[in-house]
């Protein structure tokens, strides 16, 4: 008899396994849509304590990591969620976008392809489709989907600034000013657009670009840099070896492409 109480009152003691809350996860979204990724990450935490699993768990995990920039670990998840029977557009999308991040052209066209694939697909999956046609030089196939992109959002910048980058790899600085010089007047205040418009401006201009005021070492070897490969690509090796050179003495101890670029310059 004593036993059996015994036993009842372990029973009793023993802690019930949590159940998962499917709200956790949702406040976890809704924090990652606001950029509070910590308070996000806590949620994701708290959410897995309570045994939460599946899909849902694996897509919020994949869209913090993505948004934390962690690009080859949003890209393996959302490779996963394309794989499976619950996907979603925004998955492909996301994924198809990290692989551009991470210069993954080969990883990225499945996604792209089922990015665009729905009849209502984004202005963010048909940009993708074009920053990976400029990957492959299928200059046609780029031009038409930043049409579509375009189609769906007239005055966003970043598709603008891609039109830019597109002609810049076509050999096209002249042409490519336009897009930059558009992307800057929509863009406002964005240090990367202003950025890329002196870049190609510093490709037909027959002096370097400038030190901004308050510019760090590292951010003005990185203009010059740019500038320098710029001036290789137009032939102008005189010109690439100066600022290659520039981009070396503004942060000698950090800056190792500039002088790979600068070696590549060297006669054999």
């Amino acid at each position: 008899m004593i036993f059996s109480l015994l036993a009842a009152s372990t029973l009793a003691a023993a802690p019930v396994p949590a159940r998962p809350d499917p709200s956790i996860l949702t406040d976890a979204a809704r924090a990652i849509d606001a950029g509070r990724l910590e308070e996000a990450r806590q949620l994701i935490t708290r959410a897995v304590s309570t045994g939460a699993s599946g899909v849902q768990l694996d897509r919020i995990m994949a869209r913090l990591a993505f948004a934390s920039h962690k690009y080859t670990e949003a890209l393996a998840g959302y490779q996963r969620l394309a794989a499976s029977p619950q996907k979603q557009p925004s998955d492909c999308e996301n994924g198809a976008i990290a692989a551009l991040e991470l210069g993954k052209a080969a990883d990225a066209k499945p996604l792209v392809d089922c990015a665009i694939a729905p009849a209502n697909a984004s202005w963010r999956a048909w940009n993708a489709r074009g920053v990976l046609a400029d990957f492959n030089q299928d200059w046609k196939a780029a031009d038409e989907a930043y049409s579509r992109a375009h189609q769906l959002a007239p005055a966003e910048a970043k598709i603008i600034n891609n039109e830019g980058w597109s002609m810049l790899l076509r050999g096209d600085w002249a042409g490519a000013i336009p897009f930059f010089e558009q992307a800057v007047s929509i863009g406002g205040t964005s240090e990367r657009l202003a950025n890329n418009l002196e870049l190609a401006k510093a490709a037909l201009a027959a002096d370097l670009p400038k030190r901004q005021p308050g510019e760090t070492d590292h951010d003005w070897a990185t203009r010059l840099n740019d500038a320098g490969v710029a001036a290789s690509l137009l032939g102008e090796k005189q010109r690439a070896v100066a600022a290659f050179t520039q981009a070396l003495d503004a942060d000698p101890t950090w800056y190792v492409r500039a002088s790979n670029n600068l070696k590549s310059m060297s006669p054999n």
